[in-house]
């Protein structure tokens, strides 16, 4: 079994691609990282639900663009849940049109990063931020997305 994702995008004003555009990035992801095998679940909201999240499991008090929780490992059960990505729709937008790159562009970094955090990759240090981010590029220019970074 190859890795599963389920995407709700509850937000009522995702655009139709929202899902699709999730699903390539992961599946490249994987590919460049593992593969690995689960299921991981990816939740598209508004900023009222992700500030929520973010006050109640990281104590910050205002929404952000992704928040990624791992889940604990049990080997037993199969499929393996490797956790769950919440983004913020509204962020995505406004963030997309503050930097003029198309949405769909920072939509699959945004999954794209989130899915790292689950594999264990963080950006505690300069040195595993530089790892994460160069990670990043080569999976966002394997969909044709330039450089996120380099803006």
């Amino acid at each position: 079994m190859r890795l599963e994702i389920a995407v709700a995008p509850a937000a009522a004003t995702a655009a139709p691609e929202t899902r699709d555009v999730i699903v390539r990035a992961i599946r490249a992801a994987d590919e460049a990282a593992g593969p690995v095998r689960g299921v991981i679940g990816v939740l598209v909201e508004d900023d009222a639900a992700i500030r929520e999240l973010n006050r109640r499991w990281r104590g910050v008090d205002k929404p952000t663009n992704v928040l990624s929780f791992a889940a604990a490992a049990a080997p037993s059960i199969a499929p393996r849940h490797l956790g769950d990505i919440a983004i913020s729709y509204e962020t995505t937008i406004r963030e997309a049109q503050a930097e003029a790159r198309p949405f769909a562009h920072h939509l699959a970094h945004l999954a794209v990063h989130g899915f790292l955090h689950l594999l264990g990759y963080d950006h505690q240090s300069d040195a595993a931020a530089e790892g994460m981010e160069d990670l990043e590029r080569k999976i966002l220019a394997r969909l044709g997305i330039p450089d996120p970074y380099g803006m």
